[in-house]
């Protein structure tokens, strides 16, 4: 008896998701106004037209009217941070950001908070490369991604934040890089320097360090400064030995009857005793 119950029950819901998608479909020459579900039903059909649907906007309504219709309950819960990642997958990224900081607003210690602090993050991160030399987006990446590894170090989400969080510091490092070498190919040196010099003191642990080192032995060279020229190299030497950038210094300084060490009181050889000798005092 109890196991028929439960096939009518199966058979019941079954029935009611597949004429809510004909509803959807166009088929129903009339469709049942959502009130008339129970928030339970309304996110089944939301998760379906999700599932089967080609465009996931198209389940948005549905996440959106539990809200509306059913504000208190757990459903509801659960339909905003769908909400949030339905607007995600649709590119909708403000919309999605919204959608998961109200998510963190009204209910910061749920188990779905990390998840809600991700999305916030890859609404920022997945425009990257969207946005030019434009990079308020990639800080705004690194400040989202920073809370989900400090707040939820544990979570699952914590490695890929990491990894996209390295990503997004590498790629301010290379937005420098590319204006650096602009104003270096028209000679700007001043205005060259200053974008190699943020890469070696701000970004030493990306991968333009090396390169960032190379411009700046060019650069003083060119301006007669050779105490920073060999200091830069020195730096390279010791830390990018394998480089290709570190042999191409090398050979510019030789070409001069200099070598790569240590030389004056400037910022470079500051940052020589920092990292190499560990004096930070």
């Amino acid at each position: 008896m109890a196991g028929k119950a439960s096939a009518g029950i199966r058979m019941g819901a079954f029935a009611l998701l597949a004429a809510a998608l004909a509803a959807c479909g166009g088929t129903s020459s009339k469709e049942v106004p959502l009130d008339q579900y129970s928030a339970e039903e309304i996110f089944r059909q939301g998760e379906v037209a999700l599932e089967t649907g080609r465009r996931p906007a198209e389940s948005l309504r549905y996440f959106q009217e539990i809200e509306r219709l059913y504000p208190y309950t757990q459903y509801a819960r659960r339909a905003l941070i769908m909400q949030a990642y339905v607007q995600h997958q649709s590119k909708n990224y403000e919309e999605a950001r919204s959608a998961a900081q109200r998510f963190l607003d009204f209910y910061p210690g749920d188990e779905d908070a990390a998840y809600a602090q991700y999305l916030m993050a890859l609404s920022y991160y997945d425009q990257i490369e969207d946005v030019g030399r434009d990079q308020g987006l990639t800080f705004q990446a690194l400040i989202a991604l920073r809370e989900v590894i400090e707040r939820y170090p544990d979570s699952e989400y914590a490695s890929s934040a990491i990894m996209k969080f390295d990503l997004a510091f590498d790629h301010l490092a290379a937005k420098e890089m590319e204006i650096g070498r602009y104003y270096l190919k028209r000679k700007h040196y001043t205005a060259a320097l200053n974008r190699f010099r943020t890469v070696v003191q701000d970004f030493q642990t990306t991968s333009h360090t090396p390169e960032a080192l190379y411009r700046l032995v060019e650069i003083y060279l060119s301006l007669g400064f050779e105490a920073e020229a060999q200091t830069a190299a020195a730096i390279l030497g010791h830390n990018f030995q394998s480089s290709p950038f570190y042999q191409d210094a090398f050979n510019l300084l030789k070409g001069k009857g200099l070598s790569p060490e240590s030389k004056g009181d400037n910022w470079l050889s500051q940052i020589y005793r920092q990292m190499i000798r560990g004096e930070w005092l």
